[in-house]
């Protein structure tokens, strides 16, 4: 073999090129879950100086109150993405359903039809602080409902249009002239075909969870102080950019970099799916 030969570098396996996709947004969402075991002081207690720069017991400053960042950074991140994710699956198992269904029986698909078209009317700001203010209480579970209320419209689409291309195939026809219910034909004949849509489907709502949940926060709608929160910290802290950058820099660096990586790890794992794919909202 020649020296040539050996220095050409092997092309890298398919499995590879995903591992090293998926890796990123895998190890940011174990740190962010595990961060409470991480974190080096307690959630609200101050440590330091206001908007002390980093160094000494605060490895990136201090809060307006003193606190430490890296902590409340280690704390909030599991909430959010915790949110994120009871959201994109409600999401898409709810469109999932719909969808398939919906070009099952063309009387249900022109009403799903219908009641998307009116939702997407809504602009989403606007849906979401109507929903998250009348919801009883407020908080968390307020802006979680409003993220999935908001989320449907958008993804039911997407699986019908997946869908019907299979639901016209001639094994579904058989399936139904054999007397197949509603449910096998939908779970059992449709959807092993569009795993890989709704793969997709689930990484971009997450993504768009994210940018829900993140901009509750910055319109104080979710989680409230003394909470931690990347997207709540950034709004409580702008006042203290100058004097501590990290306040600011790290969470809104944190969200950006947990919506990359989930984007990259679908984009992945669903390589067939981008014809299905939509703009998260």
């Amino acid at each position: 073999m020649s020296a040539d030969a050996l220095a050409t570098p092997r092309p890298r396996r398919p499995r590879a090129r995903i591992l090293v996709r998926v890796a990123p947004g895998l190890l940011l969402t174990l740190l962010a879950l595990a961060g409470p075991l991480l974190a080096p002081h307690p959630l609200d207690k101050p440590v330091t100086a206001p908007y002390a720069e980093p160094g000494g017991p605060a490895a990136l400053g201090g809060d307006q109150l003193g606190r430490d960042v890296l902590s409340r950074m280690l704390h909030g991140g599991s909430e959010l993405i915790g949110s994120a994710l009871v959201v994109a699956l409600l999401v898409t198992t709810l469109a999932t359903v719909l969808g398939c269904f919906a070009v099952l029986r063309p009387t249900l698909g022109r009403l799903v039809e219908r009641g998307a078209d009116l939702a997407i009317l809504l602009p989403p700001v606007l849906g979401m602080m109507l929903l998250a203010l009348a919801w009883p209480g407020g908080g968390r579970l307020a802006v979680i409902v409003a993220a999935v209320a908001l989320g449907v419209p958008y993804a039911v689409r997407v699986v019908a249009s997946a869908a019907a291309p299979v639901a016209a195939c001639g094994f579904i026809e058989a399936a139904t002239a054999s007397g197949e219910r509603l449910w096998h034909l939908a779970l059992r004949e449709i959807l092993p075909n569009l795993r890989a849509t709704v793969l997709a489907l689930f990484g971009l709502r997450f993504v768009a969870a994210v940018y829900v949940i993140a901009m509750a926060g910055f319109l104080q709608l979710g989680p409230q102080p003394p909470e931690a929160d990347w997207a709540l910290m950034i709004r409580e802290n702008a006042a203290g950019a100058l004097l501590n950058p990290w306040v600011v820099l790290a969470p809104g660096a944190a969200i950006g970099l947990l919506a990359v990586s989930v984007n990259l790890a679908a984009d992945a794992l669903a390589p067939t799916a981008g014809r299905h794919a939509v703009t998260a909202r």
